[in-house]
């Protein structure tokens, strides 16, 4: 009340801070409404997962029934393979991805010419700014039995292989791809955390005859160590977040086997069959694990980086 009325020596009364305050809150009213309509009001949604669910009918007319629809996902004998394909999927990508962006900061780091960085640099980061689409209408091109691939097979006395075809390949593939397109740009937080460790380490290294590699590995990795468990640790949370855009461009059923995951598999009960509850306990499932992977990956977060958002 003290607060309110001003009478706080040394505070802002709350109508002066409204009346000098206003347009700051009026620019983050949009980003709210956003989360709002986009976020929030959806979760609603949720509810299809316990009915056996008619758009006809809607929500409220919607039949109850309570939890069959996760007994019956439960039951498939598919559900064990598309979780199994998430995770698997999932989880190289996350790790490749770590160690294939602090392999790429620590050379990039060590070159000296600085036109060649910045050249590198740019060349790494360019595919991360495409989409999909347009990288998966590229791979089906290069990979297909007559591409530019499978024409340098040939060349080398091989059998031609199908990339996109073949259960053997696919998830090689597929991971392959993904460090292609996102490993470039991930090297920016590593980079970044390698201009704080301070270049008299180094210099005192090399004074006492330390190499190159030897410098990396008792000065420059311990440096960004926090770093790397701080995204680790943060990543914890995407783990079956295993690449809806990039498998529902690249697959066909001949690799359902080894390439559907929790995502494409929502799609195709729920969109192209029409099974909306089933879709529905499949995506709340997924949503549930998710949080509290998200919730262990902060808490790994501060136990060992320190990092909190509050």
């Amino acid at each position: 009340m003290l607060y309110r009325a001003g009478l706080v020596k040394g505070q802002e009364p709350l109508r002066a801070y409204l009346r000098r305050s206003w347009p700051l809150y009026a620019m983050i009213l949009p980003g709210l409404l956003f989360i709002l309509l986009f976020r929030y009001l959806p979760m609603y949604g949720v509810v299809i997962a316990f009915q056996d669910f008619s758009p006809a009918r809607g929500f409220a007319a919607s039949r109850w029934v309570g939890l069959d629809n996760f007994d019956f996902l439960f039951s498939l004998p598919e559900f064990n393979r598309i979780l199994g394909n998430t995770l698997i999927i999932a989880v190289l990508k996350l790790a490749l991805d770590q160690l294939g962006a602090i392999a790429l900061a620590l050379l990039i780091n060590e070159a000296r010419n600085l036109v060649f960085r910045r050249s590198i640099q740019t060349l790494i980061y360019l595919p991360h700014f495409l989409s999909w689409i347009v990288l998966g209408g590229i791979l089906l091109d290069i990979l297909s039995p007559f591409g530019i691939v499978n024409n340098l097979v040939r060349a080398l006395g091989h059998e031609p292989q199908l990339f996109l075809g073949s259960n053997d390949w696919f998830r090689i593939t597929v991971i392959g791809s993904s460090l292609w397109k996102g490993v470039g740009f991930s090297t920016i937080v590593y980079l970044a955390a390698l201009t704080a460790i301070s270049p008299t380490l180094q210099e005192a290294a090399a004074i006492d005859g330390a190499g190159r590699f030897r410098r990396i590995w008792h000065i420059t990795l311990p440096g960004i160590r926090p770093t790397v468990v701080l995204l680790a640790a943060l990543s914890l949370g995407d783990v079956l977040q295993a690449g809806f855009e990039q498998i529902l461009t690249l697959y066909s059923p001949a690799v359902y086997r080894t390439g559907d995951i929790i995502d494409t598999y929502v799609y195709r009960v729920g969109l192209v069959s029409a099974q909306y509850s089933l879709a529905g306990a499949v995506g709340l499932f997924k949503s549930v694990i998710g949080f509290f992977l998200i919730v262990a990956s902060y808490w790994l977060a501060d136990r060992y980086a320190g990092y909190r958002i509050l």
